[in-house]
């Protein structure tokens, strides 16, 4: 079965074709250093047999911090924290990827001291508070940023980056005409939305060179009003090999819009498979699926028909770190049943399944 084929990303090899998708996991102290619950997570993923770990998103800028628990990759007094977590996962035989991010508006401001910033001035709920415009010195400190957390990430071992540009944080928030109201040379039209995106892929790619796995996830479409379209959405994969991007994992919304509830059926998987036959029309990148996958049969037959190359995981991997395994061994699907009650409540520590408290 091709589920449990090996898969290459760029200079990557993969043992099989399920990723751990990257997923908040509200596990690191005050400086975003990295705890050891955190540690043995990802050690439980890798001994689980899953091709590849994606972390969940840690902070490029100090501006950048969405919440008090999330990891940092924003200052090299990170670098001896994040390398335990990359050898623990070595350890087992895993591979990793950092997913580096910058919470724009998104961000809790007892979290970064201060106000979020955006693209423009565009609350993220009716009447809320509005961010702060990013001003073009921001703009080009933020871009050189990115670059410098992925030279972070590969000095603390990770196998690869991977760009946050989904779920209506700041790369989205530039991309998406619903948050990005801007008339100079970073807002308007498609080409100077995507500006952004294409100047931090070449911060990142200056920084790790050109043999260094450089992912991205996308929000191909953000099912809001006036936000980004699909057809906007394909024409951004069809550049992303020009911008020295080696992999896209595929996603949507603007915020919680991606996120389903209650996924019990085998035609409520796989939600963001029409945007991904379409994102395939457009780009020969190795292309990772995520969104409501629980069946080893609806993963196998989209690898099979060569929509995907590889199946992420997000939900179904905290009820089951060992789920890859459990799958080869002749499971036929996740227990997972997306209750969404995984990140924890006010009180609470850390990301775990917990269905039925």
């Amino acid at each position: 079965m091709k589920l449990f084929e090996p898969g290459r990303i760029a200079s990557l090899t993969l043992a099989n074709r399920l990723v751990r998708s990257a997923t908040a996991e509200w596990m690191a102290d005050e400086a975003g250093r990295p705890e050891p619950p955190l540690v043995e997570m990802y050690e439980a993923l890798a001994q689980g047999g899953v091709g590849l770990i994606i972390t969940g998103h840690a902070f490029i800028h100090r501006s950048g911090r969405c919440y008090l628990k999330m990891t940092g990759v924003h200052d090299d007094d990170l670098i001896p924290s994040l390398e335990v977590l990359t050898k623990a996962v070595h350890s087992q035989g895993g591979k990793a990827v950092m997913q580096i991010n910058h919470g724009g508006r998104h961000c809790a401001e007892d979290a970064i001291d201060g106000e979020p910033l955006a693209p423009s001035p565009v609350p993220r709920t009716r009447g809320g508070p509005r961010p702060r415009e990013l001003s073009e010195a921001q703009i080009r400190e933020l871009i050189g940023a990115y670059g410098r957390a992925a030279g972070r990430a590969r000095a603390a071992g990770f196998d690869g980056v991977q760009l946050h540009g989904a779920h209506g944080y700041l790369i989205n928030q530039f991309i998406s005409p619903a948050t990005n109201w801007r008339r100079d040379r970073w807002g308007g039209s498609l080409a100077r939305r995507v500006r952004f995106l294409e100047e931090v892929a070449a911060a990142v790619r200056d920084e790790v060179g050109g043999d260094y796995p450089v992912l991205i996830k996308l929000g191909s479409q953000d099912f809001v009003r006036d936000g980004l379209t699909l057809d906007d959405g394909v024409e951004i994969v069809r550049h992303l090999a020009d911008w020295g991007i080696d992999a896209v994992e595929i996603s949507g919304g603007l915020g919680g819009q991606n996120v389903r509830k209650d996924i019990l059926h085998l035609d409520e998987e796989a939600y963001f498979l029409p945007q991904a036959r379409q994102a395939r029309e457009a780009t020969d990148l190795p292309l990772i699926l995520v969104g409501g996958l629980r069946s080893k049969s609806v993963m196998a037959r989209i690898l099979e028909e060569g929509t995907a190359d590889f199946i992420s995981l997000c939900r179904p991997l905290i009820r089951e770190p060992d789920l890859p395994r459990r799958l080869q061994e002749g499971q036929d699907k996740a227990s997972c049943i997306s209750c969404n009650h995984c990140w924890p409540p006010p009180g609470e520590y850390g990301v775990k399944c917990r269905a039925g408290e």
